[in-house]
């Protein structure tokens, strides 16, 4: 028995863990305003009482069933705090919807997660109450009502606390969004509508090559622009380079790194990339271009609203707006290749993401190899706020 109570008390100590992440989440990362965002964060701290009671007094059981059905109970508990909890992170993280749980979908996981806490812990409070003697009838009914009502008093705290929270701000306009302005009241412009980029910006960037359907070379990217100054690294893995990369372009000056070695100069003239945002604007998306462009109605990006467009890219210009996809295939001559560039404009006229894709063929890429695929994914985030570029070896 002594066994069991050890691995009880583990299984609690888990849950107990697991429910203070989520309180030092909420309470730390869920700051919306409101009069009583605070109370929400503190709200948050009832379930781990009642996973410190389950650690206190554990819900042992003689019986083989009987205890495997209580360990089941909690594993249940655990598994499905896990992902709930790296959901929340995620949300807390992009500053999505203003609510925690902004669905049945997203609230139900943390309810039964919740409800398993609670009977966990009930059952072994009412075994402390009734006794090892008692019935075992007995101990389950009174450890499930009270494990239901520790349930229904953690869940309507926090609940109405977040309630409360969100209705007195649900007429607020809020501008939180790292994609820009949240007006609800005010239409992005329309797709040939003028366009630009920010004056400074942070960039992160995907590159892909596919061959066939398979997956030869990538590229990820992550920098700050300011004006026409740079500053990036990323990681390439393809054939023909694998480590980190980056450039910095400062003034008259510039510098680049190539896997396995540091921080060299380089000329200016050559030190190209890194302004993705700015010049996506002004190589793809041309007012010439834009004129024809497809209309994909109005998305809501991390709370940001922005109009979705679509236009045909060739190969020429998706090297020509993103070279640093010479990492991936060097010289190929992909003039002859074609796609689509789907771009999002945010309420300040800005852009903000951008998927490209350019297919053709292979045969310069791989032997007996017959269709290949670039694709890019870029967000241009914090436009407008100050941003300084460094000398990388100052």
């Amino acid at each position: 028995m002594r066994v069991r109570t050890i691995q009880l008390r583990i299984l609690a100590g888990a849950l107990t863990a697991l429910w203070a992440l989520a309180f030092v989440l909420v309470l730390v990362g869920y700051r919306p305003g409101g009069p009583v965002d605070v109370l929400v964060g503190l709200a948050a701290a009832l379930p781990i009482l009642v996973a410190l009671a389950a650690m206190r007094w554990p819900p042992l059981a003689r019986g083989e069933r009987a205890f495997a059905g209580i360990v089941w109970l909690g594993l249940g508990a655990v598994l499905l705090l896990v992902p709930s909890l790296a959901g929340l992170v995620i949300q807390l993280e992009t500053r999505g919807p203003q609510t925690l749980l902004p669905s049945p979908e997203a609230a139900y996981p943390w309810i039964l997660a919740l409800v398993g806490t609670a009977i966990f812990a009930g059952l072994g409070i009412a075994r402390r109450q009734l006794g090892e003697t008692a019935v075992r009838r007995r101990r389950l009914a009174r450890g499930t009502l009270i494990g239901a009502a520790a349930a229904v008093i953690a869940a309507g705290a926090f609940g109405g606390a977040a309630l409360a929270n969100e209705l007195a701000l649900r007429d607020r306009v809020v501008f939180g969004s790292r994609f820009g302005p949240t007006d609800p009241n005010e239409e992005p412009p329309l797709c040939d509508e003028a366009l630009m980029a920010g004056a400074t910006s942070r960039v992160d960037a995907d590159l892909t090559l596919d061959v066939d359907g398979r997956r030869v070379g990538s590229l990820s990217v992550a920098g700050s622009r300011s004006g026409e100054d740079v500053q990036w690294v990323g990681y390439v893995a393809s054939e023909g380079a694998l480590g980190r990369v980056g450039l910095v372009r400062l003034d008259d000056q510039a510098w680049s790194l190539a896997p396995g070695s540091t921080w060299v100069p380089t000329p200016v003239e050559g030190a190209t990339g890194g302004d993705l945002d700015r010049s996506i604007v002004e190589t793809a998306l041309t007012p010439a271009a834009r004129a024809v462009a497809e209309l994909h109605g109005i998305d809501v990006i991390e709370g940001a609203r922005a109009r979705h467009c679509r236009v045909i890219v060739t190969g020429d210009t998706f090297r020509r707006m993103a070279p640093e996809v010479a990492l991936l295939i060097g010289d190929t001559d992909i003039s002859r290749w074609l796609g689509e560039l789907d771009f999002w404009v945010f309420q300040d006229g800005q852009l903000g993401r951008v998927e490209a894709h350019v297919n053709g063929s292979a045969g310069e890429l791989a032997d007996d190899a017959l269709q290949a695929t670039l694709r890019l994914r870029m967000n241009a985030v914090d436009r407008g706020s100050p941003i300084t570029i460094a000398n990388p070896r100052s």
